[in-house]
């Protein structure tokens, strides 16, 4: 029965040692793991610093972009401002001639008989002057003939 039992300590100490053996390749593995994980955290760190600082350089130039964009468009109000001031000045501009056009049709129609003998007296003014012209042109070689016959007698209508 002794023997059972320092047999049974024999396996309980080659279960250990086998348990140990396994236990220390396990660390092993885990502890080069690690390492490869460290190196790569380290390297991860050094990325993330490059890529902090091209942000926070990215960002300088969008607050400058947003700057300059507000700038211009502040700038683009002014001219937009201008441009309706220009689109009203032509639609008074247009309603002002309307009016004088409505004004001068509606003057042309009350009148249209005063014009229209106007016109006729200018055109017998003008065939005057062009005869008085053409009359004053003509060589004055010949006197004027005498007339030696008598004129007929006026007839006058009684309105009666």
């Amino acid at each position: 029965m002794e023997i059972i039992l320092y047999l049974s300590a024999a396996v309980a100490a080659i279960a250990f040692l086998i348990l140990v053996i396994n236990l220390s390749k396990t660390l092993k593995s885990v502890d080069n793991t690690l390492d490869t994980l460290s190196r790569t955290v380290d390297r991860l760190e050094g990325q993330l610093k490059d890529v902090t600082a091209e942000t926070a350089e990215l960002l300088h130039k969008t607050n400058a972009l947003a700057e300059d964009v507000q700038h211009k468009t502040e700038q683009l109000n002014t001219v937009v401002y201008a441009v309706k001031d220009v689109g009203s000045s032509v639609h008074n501009l247009n309603h002002s001639l309307k009016k004088v056009t409505t004004t001068v049709s509606s003057q042309m129609e009350k009148n249209q008989y005063k014009i229209s003998q106007a016109v006729q007296w200018g055109n017998v003014v003008k065939q005057m002057m062009d005869k008085f012209k053409e009359d004053k042109q003509k060589p004055e070689a010949q006197p004027p003939a005498v007339r030696t016959e008598a004129l007929p007698a006026p007839v006058y209508k009684n309105n009666q």
